[in-house]
């Protein structure tokens, strides 16, 4: 049984952590139900704007499953799954494609291809994913922002080389620490030699934009120990890093510590976070959200992370979702390995009738319309813009819709508001794995508490 546990709380003004939930997506999935209408995607998009959508394919292979990780991913495949999960891929993308209506009215803004680590698959069949994308949903791959996630052991010369020709603007690599003892205590078992020849891989294939992702909290890790892994990936000059505070959860590696509330810990992250928040910023980089720091000279890559949850995305794959403006929706979800094998393996065999409908979703009403404009604009640095917000939801503001919420980070100093700006202060940025899950409704806290994969 998988569950995910709302925001905790002391019943005070103060949360019970400052680490409560990375919210990446609103609604999670965990909220998502079986749909019982399985309304038909082309009657699901047929009033929607299609003019600037975002296509998300998910690839959900890994070669190793680190102890931090609770992603949809299955570890290793068997011979000829990746050629059937590509298969499926295709006759869901047929599919999708023809529910969307005319091509001369869908257009393809964004683009990306996660997991699982895409770069898994061989370089023949990254060719094949990106024809997927081109040919067959219909997006120039050339044309618009292509990111890419990859691991340091998968991101090989002629895959990159694959990935470049055909458009990548933004590699976004797996590294968590330069520390090989670190990288053993996250279950990442990996070299700084490995790690750094990747890097050379992906510099040499001239990808715009190269992102490293990095983890604090890790143990044994130490301020001298992550200075040295910031200082480490500083000197590839990445356009981007991601910093990630760690975290435990049930049916991970390191779930032994999931749910215990640990003062200690948190202090800790909290203190790494700000170490390596001032010494970006100190190396000229700008911080984006709490997470992302870009470097001031990097070329853009269209909106900031979280932008994928704007109404309009089409997800591709097993474990993607795909967004209307009044429904949220995608395949059965886990994180358990057993429930994972078998929800890849229900899709490899569908057929393509299968990928006309909906199965697994959220309506998404009103006031979870205004949750989630407000957390995907709260959470990044630039804020949220109130006149967009008055524009969007019938001359509101966010103080009309959540006076509690907001009066109440206020109090804690994360809040501050002019007359165009509703934005976190620094420390409120520090608190934003607080802050997002505190803005989750009722009955979408509910709906994850209560939530089991059998």
């Amino acid at each position: 049984m998988t569950t995910a546990t709302p925001a905790r709380t002391t019943g005070t003004d103060t949360p019970a952590s400052p680490y409560q939930s990375y919210v990446y997506a609103y609604p999670h999935k965990t909220a998502y139900r079986r749909l019982a209408d399985r309304p038909r995607l082309d009657t699901l998009w047929a009033g929607e704007p299609k003019d600037a959508l975002s296509l998300y394919l998910h690839i959900p292979f890994c070669e190793i499953r680190c102890g931090f990780c609770n992603l949809f991913t299955r570890i290793g495949a068997p011979d000829g799954l990746t050629g059937a999960y590509l298969d499926a891929l295709e006759r869901q993308a047929t599919t999708v494609r023809e529910a969307l209506g005319e091509r001369a009215f869908v257009r393809f803004a964004t683009a990306a291809f996660g997991g699982g680590t895409p770069t898994f698959l061989t370089a023949a069949e990254l060719e094949r994913l990106c024809d997927i994308a081109e040919h067959r949903m219909g997006a120039d791959l050339r044309a618009v922002p292509l990111s890419v996630e990859a691991s340091p052991a998968t991101a090989t010369a002629d895959r990159l080389e694959v990935l470049a020709a055909r458009g990548t603007t933004r590699l976004s690599l797996g590294v968590q620490s330069f520390d090989d003892t670190e990288a053993r205590a996250a279950v990442r078992p990996q070299r700084r030699a490995d790690v750094e020849a990747a890097l050379g891989r992906v510099r040499d294939a001239r990808i715009p934009v190269l992102n490293i992702d990095l983890i604090y909290g890790i143990d044994g890790q130490t301020e001298h120990t992550w200075l040295r892994s910031l200082d480490a990936a500083l000197a590839w000059h990445p356009e981007e890093l991601y910093l990630y505070p760690l975290y435990i959860r049930p049916l991970t590696g390191l779930g032994r510590r999931a749910g215990d509330p640990d003062p200690a810990w948190d202090g800790q992250r909290l203190r790494l976070y700000r170490l390596g928040r001032d010494h970006l910023l100190a190396h000229g980089y700008e911080q984006r959200s709490m997470r992302m720091f870009r470097r001031a000279d990097a070329p853009p890559q269209g909106a900031d992370d979280y932008a994928c949850q704007t109404d309009g995305m089409i997800g591709l794959g097993c474990g993607a979702r795909s967004y209307t403006a009044g429904l949220h929706y995608s395949f059965d979800y886990a994180v358990g390995m057993h429930e994972i094998r078998g929800i890849v393996d229900d899709y490899v065999s569908r057929p393509a009738a299968d990928f006309a409908h909906a199965e697994y979703g959220r309506r998404i009403d009103t006031d979870e319309a205004r949750r989630r404009h407000l957390l995907q604009s709260l959470l990044q640095a630039d804020g949220l813009d109130l006149d967009g917000y008055r524009a969007r939801f019938d001359g509101r503001t966010p103080a009309d819709d959540f006076p509690e919420e907001l009066s109440r980070f206020a109090g804690r100093g994360w809040l501050t508001q002019d007359t165009a700006l509703l934005r976190l202060t620094p420390e409120g940025l520090a608190h934003s794995d607080a802050i997002g899950p505190e803005l989750f409704s009722p009955a979408v806290r509910a709906a994850m508490a209560a939530y089991e994969r059998k």
